[in-house]
């Protein structure tokens, strides 16, 4: 069995597609095609469910995703800790909740790869259930999540604190009105609605939420009148000021939310991720000071 082979795999379970595995890895689709088959053939089982519109695991396939995810991600580790140095170079994936991403996050970015251009960043989004699974996956380095997540294999590091609010349409009378709307949210696996959803029931409400793609969907339609959400009022503070959307306070044991900083313990920290670490901890610094100054 070999590695390049468990990267094929890991692919095309990864993508539920042969067609899609092959693009992302820039193989011919026969290849990708006949390289599942030489496993498939060594292992002496049937590792997919190969179906019209892409393919499933099977249990063995199942079975054989978990050790590949860890063979891979070993390999990889040992591949860094040969070429690792006091320079920071080489990958780093850093998952992110898209509304850290937009207003936390660019300008920290900016400012590590102006120091260590050599590292080769990239930054994914998604909700926390999401983010988190792409961790324990080895998919991701690390991830900003919602918090805290108390799982035995991550480690956390406190990154951001943020006020939560209830946005409405301009002319939205009160927060009590504002409540009887739908809400609308980033899939349901959003952190946030899972706190309006507990906020709700404190006012013998349910929750009748709609789920867009993005951040700035979920804008238009409040400001459009569709509904309500709970966002951070950092990631709305333009469209506030520019009078798109009505923003209300929450009550205190709602309001705060705390990004966290996750990743596997058994990462293998490199220079760059130290770096990264490090850059986190100063930005936290400069926000606590900032808030403090008032």
């Amino acid at each position: 069995m070999e590695s390049g082979d468990l990267k094929i795999f890991q692919a095309v379970a990864r993508e539920g597609s042969i067609t899609k595995a092959a693009l992302r890895l820039g193989y011919v689709q026969s290849n990708v095609t006949a390289r599942i088959r030489q496993l498939e053939a060594e292992l002496n089982t049937s590792l997919l469910h190969r179906q019209s519109r892409g393919v499933s695991l099977t249990p063995a396939g199942e079975n054989l995703l978990k050790y590949a995810d860890k063979i891979v991600y070993l390999l990889d580790e040992a591949f860094k800790s040969t070429r690792n140095s006091e320079t920071p170079s080489g990958s780093l994936r850093i998952g992110s909740l898209e509304t850290t991403a937009a207003v936390q996050l660019p300008g920290m970015m900016l400012e590590y790869h102006r120091s260590y251009p050599e590292v080769k960043l990239s930054l994914s989004t998604g909700h926390t259930s999401d983010l988190v699974r792409k961790v324990l996956d080895y998919e991701l380095d690390a991830a900003f999540v919602n918090g805290p997540q108390n799982h035995p294999d991550l480690e956390e590091l406190f990154s951001f604190e943020e006020e939560m609010v209830l946005i409405a349409e301009p002319g939205e009378a009160s927060l009590q009105t504002a409540l009887t709307k739908p809400q609308l949210f980033i899939g349901k696996g959003c952190f946030h609605r899972k706190k309006l959803e507990h906020w709700l029931e404190e006012h013998q409400q349910t929750l009748n939420s709609m789920e867009f793609g993005t951040l700035e969907a979920i804008l238009g339609g409040v400001s459009a009148g569709l509904g309500v959400s709970l966002v951070t009022r950092s990631s709305v503070k333009t469209w506030e000021e520019a009078g798109k959307i009505r923003v209300f306070s929450i009550p205190e044991k709602y309001r705060r939310s705390v990004v966290k900083f996750v990743f596997r313990r058994d990462l293998f920290r490199t220079s760059a991720f130290e770096k990264f670490v490090e850059q986190i901890r100063h930005f936290s610094e400069r926000n606590e000071t900032s808030k403090a100054l008032g």
